[in-house]
C-alpha cells in the first residue's frame, strides 16, 4: 500500500506534464520552420540559378545579333566611288568588340564567337563559305565548317547555314554575315534538377547592307582572329 501510495502522486505530475506540453504551442512555429527551411532553400537557389541562367542566355543572344549586324555594315564610311572591300582589321574589330560585350560574363575564356561570310558562286551553282574568323578560346568548329576553295574540288558544298529545314542563303552578287557564339555555363550550386553546367548556343544571320567587293576576300594582311 506504501508503494501505491507514493507512485499516484508521481501519475498525477506526468500526466499534468502532458497536459501542459499538448497545450504548449510556443515552438510550433519554430518546428515548421525548421521543416519548410530546406524546400524554401532549395527553391531559392534553383530560382537564382535559372534567372542567371535566362540573363546569361540573353547576354549571348544579343552578341550574336549585334555582331551579325555590325559585320553586315562593315564597309558603309568608305566614301570612295569604289566598291569597298573589307580588311581584316575590320573583322577584327567587330570581334574584339563582340568579346567586350561579352567580359561581364567572361566570354573569351569559356567561349567561341565564330564570323562566317556565306556566300554564293554562280560558276558552281552552290554556297560556300568564302571566309571564317574567330574569337574566344573555346576549342569548338563551325557546325556547317570552314573556308571552301571556290570553283575547286576541295570544298564540300553547303546548303546553307542553319538549324532545321530551312536554311539560311546567299544570292547571287551578295553574303550574309552568319555568327555563332558557343559558351560553356558554369552552375553556380549543384542541385538535383539538372540545371548544371551546360553548353549555350546562338546564332544569328544578315545580310550586308550595301555593295561590296566580295571577290577578294578579307585584304589588308594578317588577321588576329583566325580560326585555328
Amino acid at each position: 500500500m506504501l508503494n501505491a501510495t507514493k507512485a499516484t502522486p508521481r501519475r498525477r505530475s506526468f500526466r499534468a506534464l502532458a497536459r501542459d506540453l499538448k497545450a504548449n504551442l510556443s515552438g510550433v512555429s519554430m518546428v515548421e520552420f525548421a521543416l519548410v527551411l530546406p524546400v524554401l532553400l532549395t527553391m531559392g537557389l534553383y530560382g537564382t540559378e535559372i534567372a542567371r541562367m535566362a540573363t546569361v542566355n540573353m547576354t549571348l543572344s544579343q552578341i550574336a545579333l549585334s555582331l551579325a549586324d555590325n559585320a553586315s555594315r562593315l564597309g558603309q564610311t568608305d566614301n570612295s566611288g569604289v566598291t569597298p572591300t573589307i580588311t581584316e582589321g575590320n573583322v577584327d574589330a567587330v570581334l574584339a568588340g563582340a568579346i567586350r560585350d561579352g567580359q561581364a560574363i567572361d566570354l573569351e575564356t569559356e567561349g567561341r564567337i565564330i564570323l562566317t561570310s556565306l556566300e554564293y558562286d554562280d560558276f558552281t551553282d552552290r554556297q560556300f563559305i568564302r571566309w571564317q574568323r574567330c574569337r574566344g578560346n573555346l576549342d569548338v568548329d563551325s557546325k556547317y565548317g570552314n573556308d571552301t576553295t571556290l570553283n575547286g574540288l576541295t570544298g564540300s558544298p553547303i546548303n546553307g547555314m542553319g538549324r532545321g529545314a530551312s536554311k539560311v542563303t546567299a544570292q547571287s552578287g551578295m553574303a550574309v554575315m552568319y555568327v555563332e557564339v558557343e559558351y560553356t555555363y558554369k552552375a553556380l550550386f549543384e542541385n538535383p534538377f539538372g540545371s548544371g553546367d551546360r553548353t549555350l548556343r546562338k546564332e544569328a544571320a544578315y545580310l550586308i547592307r550595301d555593295d561590296r567587293n566580295l571577290t577578294p576576300g578579307l585584304t589588308g594582311g594578317d588577321s588576329d582572329s583566325e580560326c585555328e
